[in-house]
Order: structure tokens, then C-alpha cells, then sequence
């Protein structure tokens, strides 16, 4: 294999991974919201396209300019978009709105040319264990590229009316839930608390329960002062919008009954006694077709370019059924020691 070969080989490889683990990183969830529990597994609804990174001010760069350089070798915007189409669209997406993560992306590429020239230069492509993986993974591409060139559906699959096809079949997956949008005032206590803390705690939160009873008491200015949470504290008690299949069973129980503007009774969970204000509710609805239409074309179009793939191997296999020594293949892994000749 060629010098080029050798390189894309390793660079593809290489900044795969190195990627992935930044962009895993920057997508891995902060944490839950307190009156929130996790969420159940919901009814599979297609993935948004991920954003492509574009230029702050005017229009995108050309695949040719030079984006950075290490040594005497550069970097053009085709190598470092190339390398983030490996990505998932998960992590595309962060690296599209992450200004840092776009940089380490590149400074990963920039370290990867370093090792590659290095290994070039002590022949390590030459290695046979090596020069045989690099004949695998050209075989492997040039397969895998072929095979998608003729089983990508055309530009015009799929038509308006196989969209709304899918989308009316498919309605109950688009349902967004009924949410609230929530304001807490928390009094922390442990769940093994002794008997003077419980009383502290008790104390304290009658005091919080009277103000916020209280004619003109407002209910953000006494989170802001009263609010053993800190993170809502700073936001008047706002922990945002809570879908109620995510809400804690003993916060739904009440919340569901509350007009807006309306105040929860005190609340005991395993950090604390919480009180919540609802600030705002929306209804439950279905996605319009609109907002949903581009991930459902991405959708059909992998689903029918996956059956094209499965027709067209299958197609293959019968023109030329292939042979399988099943004995032999039954003893490939078979690690026992071949019997040593009697003298």
C-alpha cells in the first residue's frame, strides 16, 4: 500500500476515535433537575439532523483553504470536515456549536499528522501485520462505498405523499407530553436526619410555607433568600419545564391539580422538603408535519437504501452461492493442540 493509502487509513482511524471521545464529553448529561426523575423509555421518534458547522460571518470556507498547519505539513476545511462526518449526529452537533471543541478536533488532527509522519519515517506501514490491516481496511471501503453508490435511493424518494404516509402512521411516536413549567423553594434534609435537624428543618419550612401563603409574598424574591438549592435559588426557584411523565410520582400527584400561578403543599423527597410554584403548563400535542418532515425523510431514506443493500447482497449470494467447509469452520476457534505422532 502507498504512502496516501497509509495515511488516510490511519488518519481516518485515528481521528475517529480521537473525536469521539471529545465530543462524547461535551455531550454527556449535566445532571437532573430536582423535581425530575429519569425518563422512561419513550417510543422511538426520528433523530434531528445534526447542524453543519458554518462560518460566524459570511459565507463557508472553501474545501481547499489551509485551516491550520504543524511542521511542513497543512490542514485544509476538506480533512477536518471530512473528519467529522465519521462522527455521530449526536456528536457532530457538538462540535457544530462548540467553538472549543471544534479547536480540539483540529489540534487532534494537527497531533495525528505528527505520529503519522513519525511512523512513516520509520517505515512502520512496511510492518506485515500492519501493511495486512491496511489492505483490510481498503478492501473493506472500497466494498462498503460501492455497495452504498447502488443502493442510495434517488434524490426524488421519497414524495410528499409517502411523507405524510409515514407521518400519519407514525403520529403517536410525534406525541409531545403535557409539561410544566416549575419554580421550587427546598429545605435540604437528609433521609437519616436526627430528630433535631427534622425539627430545624420543620421550623423553617412552616416559616416558608406561612410567607409564601401570605397576600403579595412573592414567591421568586423568597426563593431567592429562603432556598437551600442554590442552582434554582439564582434562577427565583425556576427549575424550567418538566414533561409529567418525568416528573417524581409525588410531585406529579399534585402539580396536575394546581391552576397556574398555583402553590404545591410541602413535598418530602430523599434530599429535602421541596415547595413548588407552577409558573406555566402546555398542553399535550402532536409534532406538526414541519417540524418533524427532514428527520423523517432522513429516516425513510436509510430505511429503503437498508433494504436495497440486504436485496441487492442477496441477489449476489444467489448468482454465486458460496461454499462453506461448515467441519472447518466449526474448529477455528479450537485452541486444543494437535495430536503429537506415535513413534
Amino acid at each position: 500500500m502507498n504512502k496516501t493509502a497509509f495515511h488516510s487509513a490511519i488518519l481516518a482511524v485515528t481521528m475517529g476515535a480521537a473525536i469521539a471521545t471529545a465530543a462524547q464529553a461535551q455531550t454527556r448529561p449535566a445532571g437532573q433537575q430536582p423535581a425530575g426523575r429519569a425518563a422512561p423509555a419513550a417510543a422511538p421518534a426520528p433523530a434531528p439532523t445534526p447542524p453543519r458547522p458554518a462560518a460566524e460571518d459570511g459565507p463557508a470556507i472553501k474545501n481547499t483553504e489551509v485551516v491550520a498547519r504543524v511542521g511542513d505539513g497543512d490542514i485544509t476545511a476538506e480533512e477536518i470536515r471530512a473528519a467529522i462526518g465519521q462522527l455521530d449526529a449526536r456528536q457532530q452537533a457538538a462540535v457544530a456549536r462548540d467553538p472549543a471543541l471544534l479547536s480540539q478536533t483540529v489540534r487532534a488532527i494537527l497531533a495525528t499528522r505528527l505520529v503519522l509522519k513519525e511512523a512513516i519515517g520509520k517505515k512502520w506501514d512496511q510492518q506485515p501485520a500492519v501493511a495486512a490491516q491496511l489492505v483490510r481496511v481498503r478492501d473493506n471501503l472500497i466494498a462498503e462505498t460501492y455497495l452504498q453508490s447502488v443502493t442510495t435511493p434517488p434524490d426524488s424518494f421519497p414524495s410528499e405523499a409517502e411523507i405524510k404516509s409515514v407521518y400519519e402512521a407514525n403520529a403517536s411516536a410525534l406525541l409531545v407530553p403535557r409539561r410544566f413549567k416549575l419554580a421550587q423553594i427546598v429545605v435540604n434534609l437528609a433521609k437519616d436526619a436526627d430528630k433535631g435537624a427534622e425539627d430545624a428543618a420543620r421550623r423553617k419550612l412552616d416559616e416558608i410555607v406561612r410567607k409564601v401563603k401570605a397576600t403579595g409574598q412573592d414567591f421568586g424574591s423568597l426563593a431567592r433568600s429562603a432556598s437551600e438549592d442554590t442552582a434554582s435559588a439564582e434562577r427565583d426557584g425556576e427549575i424550567g419545564w418538566i414533561n409529567e411523565p418525568d416528573l417524581r410520582p409525588e410531585i406529579r400527584s399534585q402539580v396536575i391539580g394546581l391552576q397556574k400561578s398555583g402553590v404545591t403543599e410541602p413535598v418530602r423527597l430523599d434530599d429535602g422538603w421541596h415547595v413548588l410554584k407552577l409558573l406555566d403548563t402546555e398542553a399535550a400535542r402532536t409534532r406538526a408535519l414541519a417540524e418533524v418532515r427532514d428527520a423523517l425523510v432522513q429516516r425513510i431514506r436509510a430505511e429503503r437504501a437498508e433494504t436495497n443493500r440486504r436485496a441487492y447482497m442477496a441477489e449476489l449470494l444467489k448468482q454465486t452461492p458460496p461454499v462453506v467447509n461448515e467441519l472447518a469452520l466449526s474448529k477455528l476457534f479450537d485452541n486444543k493442540p494437535e495430536p503429537v505422532p506415535s513413534r
